[in-house]
C-alpha cells in the first residue's frame, strides 16, 4: 500500500507540476517576461511546488528529516542530475553574465543556508522568517533585473486556458504530496529506514520529476536558458521559501546526517557547477562528471 501511495503521488506531482507551469509561463507571457526571468521565477517556482507541499505535510506530521532531506535532496539532484542529463542531450550554453548574476547569487544562498542550518541544527521560526525575507527581497531583484522579452515563435496559451492550468495543477500538487509523504513515512517505519534518508533518496528524486522534465524538454528545444534558470530559480526557491515557510511554521529539527554530510555535498555540487560553467556552457564531459558524481553519492545513501 505504501509503493502504491508512492507511485501515484508521483504521479500526480508530475503531471500537476506540468500543468502548473504551462499555465504559469501562459500568464507571464501575456505580460512580458524574458524566458530567463519566467525560468528562474515562474518555472523555477512552479516546478519546486511539490517540494513546497511536501516538505509541509512533512513537517506537520513531524517528518523532519523528511522535509529537510527533501529540500537537500532536491538541490543536488536539481544539479547534478537534471542539469547533468540535459547537458548530456545538448549542451547547456548561457550567457556568462547570466551565471555571474545568477550562479554565484544560489552559491551564496547555499552556502549561507547550509551554515544556518548547522548552527541551528535544524530551523527555527526566526530562521523561516529570515529565509522568506531574503526569499521577497531575491524576487524583487530578478523582477528589476530579468531583461528584455523575447519575440515566441509559438502564440502565448490564451488566460482563458492558462488559468484552469494553474488551478488544476495546484490541485493535483497538493493531493500528490499528500500521498507521497503518506507512503514514504509508512516505507521508512517498515522497512527501518531514516526519514533523511527517504527524504535524500526517494521524495527528493520524485519532487524533482517536474524540474526534470522541464529541463529536459527545454534542452532538447535549445532553450537553454529555461533549462538553467528553472534549476538555478528552483534552488534558490527551495532553500529560501520551501525551507522559509516550513520554518516559520513549524521549526525543523536536522537528523545528523544532513548536518554533516549532506548540506557540504549540496554546497559542492553547486561549486562544481559553477566550476564547470566557466567556459560559458556546460558541455557533455561535464554532464557526465556531474552525473557520476550523483550515482556515487546515491551509493553512498543506500
Amino acid at each position: 500500500m505504501d509503493l502504491i501511495l508512492i507511485g501515484a503521488g508521483l504521479i500526480a506531482l508530475l503531471l500537476g507540476g506540468g500543468w502548473l507551469v504551462s499555465g504559469a509561463v501562459g500568464v507571464a507571457r501575456h505580460f512580458g517576461l524574458s524566458p530567463l526571468v519566467i525560468g528562474v521565477t515562474l518555472v523555477g517556482m512552479g516546478t519546486s511546488l511539490p517540494e513546497l507541499l511536501t516538505s509541509l505535510r512533512a513537517a506537520w506530521q513531524g517528518a523532519s528529516g523528511i522535509a529537510l532531506g527533501n529540500v537537500v535532496g532536491s538541490n543536488v539532484a536539481n544539479i547534478a542530475l537534471i542539469l547533468g542529463l540535459a547537458a548530456l542531450i545538448r549542451p547547456v550554453a548561457f550567457q556568462r553574465g547570466d551565471l555571474r548574476r545568477d550562479g554565484l547569487v544560489l552559491m551564496a544562498i547555499t552556502v549561507g543556508a547550509a551554515i544556518w542550518v548547522w548552527f541551528d541544527q535544524g530551523l527555527s521560526r526566526i530562521g523561516g522568517l529570515l529565509f522568506l525575507s531574503v526569499f521577497a527581497g531575491w524576487m524583487i531583484w530578478q523582477l528589476r533585473s530579468g531583461g528584455a522579452p523575447e519575440v515566441e515563435d509559438s502564440p502565448a496559451m490564451p488566460m482563458a486556458r492558462a488559468v484552469p492550468f494553474v488551478a488544476l495543477g495546484l490541485v493535483a500538487l497538493v493531493a500528490g504530496a499528500e500521498m507521497l509523504v503518506r507512503g514514504a513515512i509508512g516505507l521508512a517505519e517498515g522497512f527501518g529506514v531514516s526519514e533523511a534518508v527517504i527524504g535524500l533518496t526517494i521524495v527528493a528524486v520524485g519532487t524533482s520529476l517536474p524540474e526534470l522534465a522541464t529541463s529536459l524538454v527545454a534542452a532538447w528545444k535549445g532553450r537553454s536558458e529555461v533549462a538553467l534558470g528553472n534549476v538555478l530559480g528552483s534552488n534558490v526557491f527551495n532553500l529560501l521559501a520551501i525551507l522559509g515557510a516550513t520554518g516559520a511554521i513549524l521549526p525543523l529539527t536536522a537528523p545528523g546526517r544532513i548536518l554533516s554530510v549532506d548540506l557540504w555535498v549540496m554546497a559542492a555540487v553547486t561549486a562544481a557547477l559553477l566550476i564547470f560553467a566557466l567556459p560559458g556552457r556546460l558541455g557533455r564531459p561535464a554532464g557526465a562528471l556531474l552525473l557520476v558524481g550523483y550515482a556515487g553519492y546515491m551509493a553512498t545513501l543506500v
